[in-house]
Order: structure tokens, then C-alpha cells, then sequence
């Protein structure tokens, strides 16, 4: 049985605790004949660490936890060699995880819907998502609001068909036998969505051209 003191955080309030736990108990129920308590309570409360020092609103920690935990999971299902759809999984890449990666991963899951899985990350994750690409994405009838900024993991990078990076240099992670594509891209931090739309369209056209190198039928 795992000892959850080792994932105790003191600081938290009594309703953060709770639904750590309730994260928990739901995340064992998805994967239970994949992984046992003990790699999912480290896995839920690492992504917790990962976000403690960068959340402005700590009341949804154990959330975006959750759902962190969630992709790394199903990210080392893949490398394990657990979990076998055919789907290829392109992750995108850039600094902070708010503009450039956050736009891609719209287009592409917008694009692809089930046929393919795509994640992102950024080297230094900022707090949010940014306003002007959410509204670009908008005008394309594409809704990024529950998206968040976040790390990049190993097992995420891993599981990856193909690694797309955009701006985050020698931080970028390389592992042998993934493919790697440098989308050379400026940083939209601190544009207003005037100077955010030609950037969203050349994204797109980027996104489509790997979708169709990929060769997954794409919607119109």
C-alpha cells in the first residue's frame, strides 16, 4: 500500500486535500490493470509540485494535477507498450506554453478530432494561456479556453511520434529514434490580436502540411 505521507502537502486546505483524493480515487478507476496506487499517487502528486509555484488561483491545483497527471499517464502507457491505439502523437513544443504551441495544438486537434493525439509544453511555463491567441483561435471557431501552460515530461516527450519545437533552443529535449520538426516562430507574448492572426495563419498552414505528411484525413 502506498504511504500517501510521502505526498502529504501540510500547506493545503482541507477541500485541496479532498480532491487530491478524489483525483486519485478516479484516476486508479481509469487505469486500474495499468498502474497501481503508488505510481499514480506520484504521478498526481509530482504534476501537483509542478504547478504549486506557478498558479495564481490555488483552488484549481488538484485540477489541473488531474489532468496532468492523466496525459503522463497515458503518455507512459504508450512508452510501456500498455496501450496500443495506432494513433500517431505529435506534441508541440515552445518557452511558455501560452501562444505559439497552444495555437498549434488547437488547429491539430480541431483538425484531426479522434485520429490522432497531440499534446503540448513549454520549457518555462507561464500562468496563462495567452488572451490574444485564445481570441485568434476563437475567430477560427476554435476554443482553447480550457487549455493551460505546463511542462514538458519525459514520458510525454517519449511517447511522442513527433516532437514539433518552436523557440525553446538547447532546452528542448532530443531522444533518439522520435522524430523532430523546428517551426521558427516568434514569440507573441505581449501582442494584441492584431499581430497574432498572421501567426495563427502560418500555424495552420504548418499544422495542415503535417497532418497531411502524417496522412491523417483532416476535416475541411
Amino acid at each position: 500500500m502506498t504511504d500517501a505521507t510521502v505526498y502529504y502537502h501540510p500547506d493545503l486546505s482541507v477541500d485541496q486535500q479532498l480532491a487530491l483524493r478524489t483525483a486519485a480515487a478516479r484516476l486508479a478507476l481509469e487505469f486500474d490493470g495499468t498502474y497501481g496506487a503508488e505510481t499514480i499517487e506520484r504521478f498526481l502528486h509530482t504534476s501537483y509540485d509542478q504547478f504549486a509555484s506557478l498558479s495564481s488561483v490555488p483552488n484549481f491545483l488538484p485540477l489541473l494535477a488531474e489532468r496532468f497527471a492523466r496525459q503522463r499517464l497515458h503518455a507512459l502507457a504508450r512508452v510501456e507498450g500498455h496501450h496500443r491505439d495506432g494513433k500517431p502523437v505529435v506534441l508541440f513544443l515552445c518557452t511558455h506554453n501560452a501562444g505559439r504551441s497552444q495555437i498549434a495544438l488547437g488547429f491539430f486537434t480541431h483538425l484531426t478530432g479522434d485520429r490522432a493525439v497531440a499534446w503540448s509544453g513549454g520549457s518555462e511555463p507561464g500562468t496563462e494561456v495567452n488572451p490574444a491567441a485564445v481570441a485568434a483561435m476563437a475567430e477560427r471557431g476554435i476554443d482553447i479556453t480550457d487549455e493551460y501552460p505546463k511542462p514538458w515530461t519525459d514520458e510525454v516527450v517519449r511517447a511522442a511520434d513527433v516532437v514539433v519545437t518552436m523557440g525553446c533552443g538547447d532546452a528542448c529535449p532530443v531522444f533518439p529514434s522520435t522524430r523532430y520538426e523546428n517551426w521558427v516562430l516568434d514569440d507573441p507574448a505581449g501582442w494584441d490580436l492584431d499581430g497574432v492572426r498572421p501567426l495563427r495563419d502560418e500555424i495552420e498552414r504548418r499544422v495542415r502540411r503535417l497532418i497531411d505528411q502524417l496522412g491523417i484525413p483532416a476535416t475541411a
